[in-house]
């Protein structure tokens, strides 16, 4: 495994990484969002987006817990609260786009398979024909659930806190 990439190797039912931080590892977008503990228990009761009122409560929730972590100098809790916020984001955006939450075609075979990362995770129908776009994907419930997490997402990400600390997590826990 190449250093300082996201340690899918680790035992995620058995590590605590309150408990050791060192092993965490910010990684690429939301890797982790559902591996993390204790914070996937703790965040993942909150996360909702199924509709505006849901998903404002949701983000706004999730973000008091982002700063609270912060608070407390939790740099990992304050990561995977903002994963969790981009990840409402772009969960509400794929319901917004195809109602299914399907965006390909499904097929028996899987063909992404052969397929270089990142094209090879996810979905296993990721080479068939792409599914078209709802006609109100820009303006549906689903879209403006996902713009509430956007606005959220990147308050936290941009938080000066947050980009503190991951500096300072960086230099401590990253080989150079």
């Amino acid at each position: 495994m190449a250093k300082n990439k996201f340690p899918y190797h680790l035992n995620f039912t058995s590590t605590d990484f309150r408990l050791h931080p060192e092993l965490y590892r910010v990684g690429v977008g939301e890797q982790g969002v559902l591996l993390v503990e204790p914070y996937k228990s703790e965040i993942l009761p909150h996360w909702r987006f199924k509709n505006v009122q849901l998903a404002t409560a949701s983000a706004q929730k999730i973000y008091q817990l982002f700063e609270e972590y912060l608070g407390q100098q939790d740099f990992v809790g304050a990561d995977m609260a903002r994963k969790f916020l981009q990840m409402g984001f772009t969960r509400a955006r794929r319901y917004a786009n195809h109602q299914s939450g399907h965006k390909y075609t499904a097929s028996h075979e899987d063909k992404s398979a052969s397929l270089p990362y990142p094209y090879s995770s996810g979905s296993a129908h990721k080479g068939n024909k792409e599914l078209p776009q709802a006609e109100d994907a820009l303006t549906n419930e689903k879209a403006q659930a996902a713009a509430i997490f956007k606005e959220y997402w990147f308050r936290a990400k941009d938080h000066p806190e947050y980009l503190r600390q991951k500096q300072l997590f960086r230099e401590k826990y990253y080989e150079t």
